[in-house]
């Protein structure tokens, strides 16, 4: 069975976006960078790679998950796609249509998608890229965290998970601090 996980960024108080989506307050450092680029490469958007010429082979999915707030900001510019190289879902019950036919609108039930996608063949997973209420409907399914804990206070946004009260429990794997202080942390459930 493929498993669900969350990778995600937040802020040291737990938020993954500032009040209107931003996200551009979190400090990279360079082997934060070369981290993503060696061990998650499938992460790294279309456009970036085009920009740095960089192309890698999906080391850990094939299949990206994003709420509407995730991927609005990207549609707002023209990026029709931001996955290009991953099967793409978004969920929204408020965009009409997504003008990419890679990049397929999901306004049903994403636990029942998830599932069904959970059941499929393969040996690469599904990405939970955001955003929190997504997270929050979806916790049920989320078999790993990969929590992206950036030294920066946001003070007040999008928290990581929201939805209904409901303590989970998962199990610290590993941990690893870059140059800037990020820690990346790793639980299974």
């Amino acid at each position: 069975m493929r498993k669900l996980t969350y990778y995600v960024a937040i802020s040291i108080d737990g938020y993954i976006a500032g009040p209107n989506g931003e996200f551009d307050f979190y400090p990279v450092a360079d082997d934060l960078a070369a981290y993503w680029n060696e061990e998650v490469p499938e992460t790294v958007p279309t456009h970036i790679r085009k920009q740095l010429g960089f192309d890698a082979p999906n080391k850990r999915f094939d299949t990206v998950l994003m709420g509407r707030g995730t991927y609005q900001p990207g549609l707002d510019v023209g990026m029709t796609s931001p996955y290009a190289h991953l099967r793409q879902y978004v969920f929204s019950t408020t965009i009409p249509e997504i003008p990419d036919p890679a990049v397929e609108l999901v306004s049903g039930d994403p636990l029942a998608l998830v599932r069904r996608l959970k059941e499929e063949e393969g040996d690469l997973g599904i990405w939970l890229c955001g955003g929190g209420k997504l997270a929050g409907t979806l916790l049920p399914e989320i078999d790993e965290l990969i929590v992206k804990a950036y030294p920066v206070v946001a003070g007040s946004g999008i928290a990581a998970f929201d939805g209904e009260f409901r303590p989970t429990l998962f199990n610290l794997t590993a941990t690893r601090t870059f140059g800037n202080g990020t820690v990346l942390m790793t639980y299974a459930r």
